[in-house]
């Protein structure tokens, strides 16, 4: 074995050990505002046929309105010229509280 191999197998090994010597510590969950209930499960929906070859299936999510979760059931979009993939929505943890970031072409 070459004295390159042996190296570059020693400081793998040594990376590895301080990868399983670091330990990530999870931040706890923030609370949910006043009235809030943890997020259900998504619903089911068939995806119709789509309309035509330029439409992109956008999957339904559940809003907040102050009280309750609503569904807000699924739709095709236009995709646009320079629009090149569909980024679903989701509820995402900002400044420490729950925020809907709504769906996107990218």
């Amino acid at each position: 074995m070459t004295t390159r191999r042996m190296l570059a197998k020693a400081l793998f090994g040594a990376a590895m050990a301080a990868s399983v010597g670091s330990i990530a510590v999870a931040q706890p969950m923030p609370p949910y505002p006043p009235g809030w209930q943890p997020l259900p499960p998504p619903r089911y929906e068939p995806v119709p046929p789509p309309p035509g070859g330029a439409y992109v299936w956008v999957p339904g999510h559940w809003r907040w309105n102050g009280y309750r979760y609503i569904w807000v059931g699924g739709r095709y979009a236009v995709r646009q010229t320079g629009w090149h993939r569909w980024v679903d929505g989701r509820w995402v943890i900002v400044n420490g509280r729950w925020t809907w970031i709504p769906g996107h072409w990218v």
